[in-house]
C-alpha cells in the first residue's frame, strides 16, 4: 500500500513557539529597568552623605586636630593654619609662587574652612546642592591646580610621582557634586523637598 503526502498534512513534530519568549523578554527588562529607577536615588543618597562626610571630617580635624591628618594640638583652634602646610608645600604648576604667598593668610583659611563646612553641611542634609556643587568644584579645581598631576618633574627636578597626568581624585569628587546637584539628590534621605519649599528658594532656583 502507498502512503501519500498529504498536502495539508501538518507533521507530528513541531518547534517551540518564539512568541512567549519574545514578550518575556521585554517585561524583564522592564522589571530590570523599574528597579534600577526605584533603587538610584537611594544610591544616589548614600553617595550624597558618605561624600558631605568627606568635606566635613576634613573640616573637623582640621579644627580640632583630632591627630589623623591634622596632628593633636595643631588644630585651627589651637593657632594651626588649615592652609599653610598644603599650600606652602606646593612644589608644581603654573600657580606654585601664588600658592605660596597665600599659605597661612587668614583669608584663605577662613574661605577654605567655611568651604569644607558649608559643602559637607549640605550635601548630608540634602540642601543647596547647585551652591555645594559650584564652591566645591572651584575648591577641588584650586586643589587640582596645587599638586598639579601633568607634571613629570617638581621645581627642584625630583620625580613628582604623580599617578595620572590628569585624572585624580580632585575631579572625581568635583564630578560626583555636579552630578549630585544635577540629579536632585537631596530629595531622599535629605532636606531636599522641604528646602525647595521654602519662600526665598522656590524664588531663587539656583539655592536648591
Amino acid at each position: 500500500m502507498a502512503v501519500h503526502d498529504h498536502p495539508h498534512r501538518h507533521p507530528g513534530f513541531r518547534f517551540p513557539s518564539l512568541r512567549r519568549s519574545g514578550t518575556a523578554r521585554p517585561t524583564t527588562e522592564a522589571s530590570a529597568a523599574t528597579t534600577a529607577t526605584a533603587t538610584s536615588p537611594y544610591v544616589l543618597a548614600v553617595l550624597r552623605v558618605l561624600t558631605g562626610f568627606v568635606f566635613l571630617w576634613a573640616f573637623l580635624d582640621k579644627t580640632f586636630g583630632f591627630g589623623y591628618a591634622t596632628p593633636s594640638g595643631k588644630g585651627w583652634i589651637d593657632g594651626g593654619s588649615p592652609t599653610k602646610g598644603f599650600l606652602s608645600g606646593v612644589a608644581a604648576g603654573p600657580m606654585e609662587s601664588t600658592f605660596h604667598d597665600w599659605a597661612g593668610a587668614g583669608w584663605a583659611d577662613w574661605l577654605f574652612m567655611l568651604g569644607l563646612l558649608g559643602i559637607g553641611l549640605a550635601l548630608i542634609a540634602g540642601i543647596g546642592l547647585r551652591l555645594a556643587a559650584v564652591a566645591g568644584t572651584a575648591m577641588m579645581a584650586l586643589m587640582w591646580i596645587a599638586e598639579w598631576p601633568p607634571a613629570k618633574h617638581l621645581s627642584d627636578g625630583s620625580a613628582s610621582m604623580s599617578t595620572n597626568p590628569f585624572a585624580d581624585y580632585h575631579l572625581v569628587y568635583a564630578v560626583v557634586l555636579i552630578a549630585l546637584a544635577a540629579a536632585g539628590a537631596g530629595a531622599t534621605w535629605g532636606l531636599g523637598k522641604l528646602w525647595a519649599r521654602l519662600p526665598f528658594v522656590s524664588r531663587n532656583r539656583w539655592l536648591i
